[in-house]
């Protein structure tokens, strides 16, 4: 049995991350940052949009990327309010350290991104294939949890 390293596998959370921001920007919205990081934690996708109004609002996007039949309900139980208060406080310093976006309207959103070895039909919002692994947004959600710097 042959032993790879880790360096020999993809990256597939930045592969979720490279499909999710893709889709973002053919849906209009700008990439601010990727793997934003402070010493409270790290924000994957950090993107803004003017919307119909004219009013710039800024999202802060985790991704999870999980491959078929795992134990997390496709990463939905990662999402719970440790780590939404971990987001909100990385928000907070991302907002502290650029305060001319302090006063748009945010919003944390989420994508689930399914990942496979092979590549089959689905319903998705986006595909990507890319190093034998085919890749599936398969939902996001806008304004996933509500904005809190208190938690």
């Amino acid at each position: 049995m042959a032993h790879h390293s880790s360096s020999h596998y993809p990256d597939i959370g930045a592969l979720g991350e490279d499909l999710t921001t893709q889709w973002l920007k053919s849906i209009g919205w700008t990439i601010l940052h990727r793997r934003w990081h402070c010493r409270w934690g790290e924000i994957d996708i950090i993107a803004e949009r003017e919307d119909d109004s004219g009013t710039v609002i800024l999202a802060f996007v985790e991704v999870k990327t999980r491959s078929t039949g795992n134990w997390d309900a496709g990463g939905r139980m990662a999402i719970a309010l440790p780590k939404q208060a971990k987001l909100c406080r990385t928000a907070a310093m991302f907002l502290a350290t650029f305060p001319q976006k302090a006063d748009y309207p945010c919003r944390f959103d989420v994508a689930f991104v399914c990942c496979q070895r092979k590549i089959t039909q689905a319903n998705a919002l986006a595909n990507l294939s890319a190093s034998g692994y085919y890749l599936t947004l398969q939902e996001y959600i806008p304004a996933a949890f509500e904005y809190s710097i208190d938690n």
